[in-house]
């Protein structure tokens, strides 16, 4: 499901012409447009991290890792497609990380090197609202199809800066749980619970994401909210 959204940036448009979408409506169109990208740029390579950790050492997982992001990177180049903002961010920081490992020949500098951009990484959303460019607005297009009108949005821009401070929030939890884990637990346990952990504080941060953008979108017209039956007597 792709739905384009088309508003002026100061005149809503009528009822009749605003999309009825419910928020499970907006999270499957964002799922579909956005999951693959996040799949692509994080969930696979973790897990063909840990596979290869368990199969044949620290190596191996290094070498999959970073082949699979950059095959996809070539794979985009060569087809002549779009590469997403996250994909870039992951072969960027995945290459960085394991040029240091093996500089350092320490497996923790190339975990704990995640926890150290990740707090950079809220850092940056949060220097994005100084400056008055939230970086929510850059990602935006990756998961939902938007017409530059409703990007200019005075409500839309609003909720940008507001989820740019919940993911700045999210980067800065997501970097201390990772921290405390890595310190705690053993290597190959620690890959498997920071997967899991990092997803729950992800989804957490997705539900709300998508709720307060849906409420943003109704409030301006830019979809409508089905209508609930009312049920006599209630």
């Amino acid at each position: 499901m792709s739905v384009v959204l088309q508003t002026d940036a100061t005149t809503p448009p009528s009822d009749s012409e605003a999309p009825v979408l419910s928020k499970r409506q907006v999270a499957v169109a964002v799922a579909r447009r956005g999951g693959p990208k996040v799949l692509e740029a994080t969930v696979i390579p973790g897990v063909l991290f840990y596979v290869s950790l368990r199969v044949s050492g620290v190596g191996l997982a290094y070498l999959t890792a970073v082949a699979w992001l950059y095959a996809c990177v070539v794979r985009r180049c060569v087809l002549r497609h779009r590469v997403p903002a996250l994909l870039v961010i992951g072969a960027v920081g995945i290459t960085v990380r394991t040029l240091v490992a093996i500089w350092t020949g320490s497996t923790f500098v190339y975990f704990a090197q995640p926890v150290a951009v990740t707090v950079a990484t809220g850092c940056v959303f949060a220097a994005s609202l100084v400056v008055g460019r939230p970086l929510i607005g850059r990602f935006a297009g990756d998961f939902w199809l938007m017409t530059p009108e409703v990007a200019a949005n005075r409500a839309v821009l609003s909720l940008f800066r507001g989820l740019t401070a919940l993911w700045a929030a999210v980067n800065i939890v997501t970097a201390a749980i990772t921290l405390v884990l890595l310190v705690t637990l053993p290597v190959t346990t620690f890959v498997l619970v920071k997967q899991v952990s990092g997803i729950s504080v992800t989804i957490t941060a997705i539900y709300l994401t998508i709720r307060w953008s849906h409420r943003t979108a109704c409030s301006e017209g830019i979809v409508r909210a089905p209508c609930r039956a009312v049920v006599p007597g209630r």
